[in-house]
């Protein structure tokens, strides 16, 4: 995908939390910290002091979250600019401007329907497409030569609801034949890119396009509430 890194923006303080904390024998351990000896690693318990912190909540100021800003994109390109911006509502660049709310879950979730099901929803900058799955495969296949992307004979323009608190947005998308869009290998940036993916629904890199993302970071307080919530 042309990149030298993935940046996900997390609205937490602490990447896991106290889950983490749990005795590594404990099925709410997620598993997402080891310790090693040799080539030979464990799941292990992570004090919360100790877990990998978000480096925004550690600023001086500017420190309750972040706004990813970038251009809409119409069509596959080699490359997009925009503006991370640190802090809501604490500078005259990062005022919160977004039409609607979402606090979130313990989980950084919220509610996204589409296709008449409900799934755990949540926003992702870290994934390269949007990633759900669809009940038809007769008007979203995944591509013949993997299922890891969606491949329709042509552009599908798709809608999905997001639900958090009692506040609800539509979220209008368009998904492309993955194929088709990887043959332009001079391209590192595709807004129609989704692939299939059970249980949840993936807000990844394309729903930022075109918009102000607000990610604001558990505990700390904005503008428009205290975090976590994302707004858009």
């Amino acid at each position: 995908m042309g990149a030298n890194a993935i940046l996900g923006i997390g609205p937490f303080v602490r990447d896991c939390g106290d889950a983490c904390a749990l005795p590594s024998n404990d099925s709410g351990n997620p598993g997402l910290y080891y310790s090693c000896v040799s080539t030979s690693c464990q799941i292990t318990s992570e004090p919360v002091a100790q877990q990998i912190a978000n480096p925004v909540a550690l600023f001086a100021k500017d420190n309750n979250g972040v706004i990813v800003e970038l251009p809409a994109v119409s069509a596959a390109t080699a490359s997009v600019s925009g503006s991370l911006v640190f802090g809501i509502g604490t500078q005259s660049n990062n005022g919160i401007n977004a039409k609607d709310v979402f606090p979130l879950n313990s989980n950084a979730e919220f509610s996204t329907t589409f296709h008449g099901q409900s799934y755990p929803g949540f926003i992702d900058s870290g994934s390269n497409g949007l990633f759900f799955l669809n009940s038809s495969t007769s008007s979203l296949p995944v591509c013949p030569d993997t299922s890891s992307f969606y491949c329709p004979t042509s552009p599908a323009n798709l809608s999905a609801t997001t639900t958090s608190n009692g506040v609800s947005a539509t979220v209008n998308f368009m998904v492309q034949n993955a194929d088709s869009l990887f043959s332009n290998t001079s391209a590192s940036v595709f807004p129609g890119l989704a692939g299939p993916n059970a249980g949840t629904f993936d807000w990844g890199l394309p729903f930022f396009f075109g918009r102000s993302v607000f990610t604001a970071i558990e505990s700390r307080s904005t503008p428009a509430g205290t975090g976590p919530y994302w707004a858009f």
